[in-house]
C-alpha cells in the first residue's frame, strides 16, 4: 500500500474555539498522540493508567502468566476444577482489562454522538473515536489517517470493496484469483460480485497445504484479472503469505490486490507500508478488541473512485431533492452513528498489545507452536494439516482417524480446554483434504507450555478413549 507517514482527517476538526479538559482513553503506550487532535487546540486530560503491577513492559522479560492476570475471563474453574485453557484465539479473543476499562470509561463519562455536536460531550466523543482512527494507523503502519474505514469486522470491510469497488471495476469475463485456503468472507463476496458481474472466480490450489508458492500464484495472473485477494495468515494451516512480495508483483501487471490480515494483526507486526497493497481488511475481536468493529485500509485514490456503499447520515456533504454529494474521506463509507465505543476500545487494545510488544508475542507463540507440533507426533493416526515445514503462525487443525472433531472438542472442554471443531469457514480447503472438518488449537500471547501439555495429554487420552 502506497502509504506516506502522518495526516489529518480532513473535515473533521473539532470547535477550535473550544478549549476543555476533553477525555482521553488512551493507554501507556509508545504510540505518540495523533498529531490531528492538536489543531483543534484540544487538552486531553491525563490517561488512565495500567496497573504497574501487571503492566507488561519492554523492560522485563515476556511472562505470559502476568499477561494472563490481565485477562478477568481467563480467570475462571470451569466444572468445578479446571483452568480455563483458552486455544480458540483463531475464531475470538478475549478482551484484557485495559480494553474493558477504556471502553467503560468512555461509555460513563464521554459517550456521544461523533462530528454533528457542538457540546462538550460530543466534542468528547469526536476526539476519542478520530484518536482511535490515528493510533490504529500507527499501529499497522499505514499512512494517511483519512485511508482508514471503520467497518463492521473483516467480512464488512471486504463486502465494502466487492461492492463498492468491484460493480465498476469488473466486468463480464474478468478474473477474480482467490486461494483455497480463503476464509469464506474472502470467498462469498467475491462470488456474489462474479454471479453479478458475468465474471469468473480462479482458484490458486497448487500445494496449498505449503503455502503459496509465489511463482506459480504468479502465473495466474492474467490481463483478465482484475482483483487478487488471499490471507496473510491461513486460518487453517497457519502458513503465511509473502504480502509484499505477492503485492508488488500484482501491482506491476496493473491487478488490484486486497488481503485478508485478521489472522496476522494481534500476533506479529503488520507494516502497510512494506505491503503496499490495495486493500488490507481486518477486524477488532480478532486482536483482543471488541465486537462489531474492524478496519479497512486502501489507497485513497481507489476509495475516492468508488461511490458510496450505504447512505444515510454522516457519508453526505450535501444533501438536496435532486440528490446527494458524497462527504470527504473517510467519512463517505461510515454511514449512520459509527462503532464509536468499539473504536476506542479497539485503539486500547492495539496500544495493549504495543506496550507488550509485538515481537515479544510473535516469539513466544513461535515457540508455543514448534513444542505443540513436536508433542504431537506421537499419538498414533493424528494428522496435522498442513506442512510443518518452517515456522507457521500460532494455528494448528488436525485430524484423527476415526474420530469425529466435536467429540474430541466436547472431550477437552471437558478438561477446562477451549478449542474449535469444524470446517472453519474454509470448506473448500476442507473438501481439498478430503475431510468435513478439523479441530484447531489457536495461540495467543497469554497461552503457555503448561497448557500445550495439559493439551497434549488430555487429546492423546481423548482419542484413546473415543477409539473405544
Amino acid at each position: 500500500m502506497r502509504f506516506a507517514q502522518g495526516g489529518t482527517i480532513e473535515g473533521r476538526c473539532l470547535n477550535p474555539e473550544r478549549s476543555s479538559n476533553v477525555a482521553d482513553f488512551s493507554e501507556v503506550s509508545r504510540i505518540p498522540p495523533p498529531k490531528n487532535l492538536s489543531k483543534c487546540s484540544m487538552h486531553p486530560a491525563p490517561a488512565p493508567r495500567i496497573d504497574p503491577s501487571i503492566a507488561p513492559s519492554s523492560h522485563t522479560a515476556f511472562n505470559p502468566a502476568s499477561i494472563r492476570a490481565m485477562f478477568p475471563i481467563l480467570q475462571q474453574t470451569l466444572y468445578g476444577r479446571w483452568p480455563l485453557v483458552y486455544f480458540d484465539n483463531g475464531a475470538s479473543t478475549p478482551r484484557s482489562q485495559p480494553v474493558l476499562d477504556a471502553m467503560d470509561q468512555f461509555e460513563r463519562t464521554a459517550y456521544s454522538n461523533v462530528h454533528r455536536g457542538n457540546h462538550w460531550l460530543s466534542e468528547s466523543a469526536s476526539a476519542a473515536y478520530e484518536d482511535a482512527r490515528e493510533t490504529l494507523r500507527q499501529f499497522i503502519g499505514a499512512g494517511e489517517s483519512n485511508e482508514l474505514v471503520f467497518t463492521a469486522g473483516t467480512t464488512a470491510s471486504i463486502n465494502l470493496v466487492a461492492h463498492a469497488w468491484g460493480e465498476t471495476a469488473v466486468g463480464p469475463g474478468d478474473e477474480i484469483l482467490l486461494t483455497l485456503a480463503d476464509h469464506h468472507s474472502n470467498i462469498v463476496p467475491w462470488q456474489q460480485l462474479a454471479e453479478r458481474r458475468g465474471a469468473r472466480i480462479v482458484w490458486y490450489d497448487h500445494a496449498i497445504e505449503n503455502g503459496i508458492d509465489v511463482d506459480r500464484w504468479a502465473e495466474m495472473l492474467t490481463s483478465r484479472t482484475r482483483i487478487a485477494a488471499w490471507p496473510a495468515v491461513s486460518n487453517v494451516l497457519g502458513w503465511r503469505a509473502s504480502n509484499a512480495v505477492m503485492a508488488r508483483i500484482a501491482r506491476d501487471r496493473g491487478v488490484v490486490t486486497l488481503i485478508d490480515a485478521a489472522q496476522h494483526v494481534a500476533h506479529e507486526r503488520t507494516d502497510l507500508t512494506e505491503w503496499n497493497a490495495d486493500f488490507v481488511a481486518f477486524g477488532g475481536h480478532k486482536m483482543f478488541g471488541p465486537t462489531g468493529i474492524g478496519i479497512l485500509a486502501a489507497r485513497s485514490e481507489l476509495l475516492e473512485s468508488m461511490p458510496p456503499f450505504l447512505g444515510g447520515g454522516s457519508m453526505i456533504e450535501t444533501v438536496t431533492r435532486a440528490g446527494f454529494t458524497p462527504g470527504r474521506l473517510p467519512a463517505r463509507f461510515e454511514a449512520g452513528t459509527p462503532p464509536i465505543v468499539q473504536a476506542v476500545g479497539l485503539a486500547a487494545a492495539a496500544r495493549f498489545l504495543e506496550a507488550t510488544g509485538l515481537d515479544a508475542i510473535h516469539g513466544h507463540i513461535a515457540s508455543l507452536t514448534a513444542d505443540l507440533l513436536g508433542r504431537l507426533h506421537g499419538i498414533p493416526g493424528l494428522r496435522v494439516l498442513g506442512s510443518a515445514a518452517g515456522e507457521r503462525a500460532g494455528i494448528i487443525s488436525l485430524s484423527v482417524d476415526g474420530v469425529n472433531p466435536q467429540d474430541l472438542a466436547k472431550k477437552l472442554d471437558l478438561k477446562g480446554i477451549a478449542t474449535r471443531a469444524g470446517h472453519h469457514c474454509t470448506m473448500p480447503l476442507h473438501e481439498h483434504f478430503g475431510i468435513a472438518s478439523s479441530l484447531r488449537a489457536s495461540f495467543a500471547l497469554f497461552n503457555t507450555t503448561s497448557e500445550v501439555e495439559h493439551f497434549v495429554t488430555t487429546l492423546a487420552a481423548a482419542i484413546k478413549r473415543l477409539r473405544g
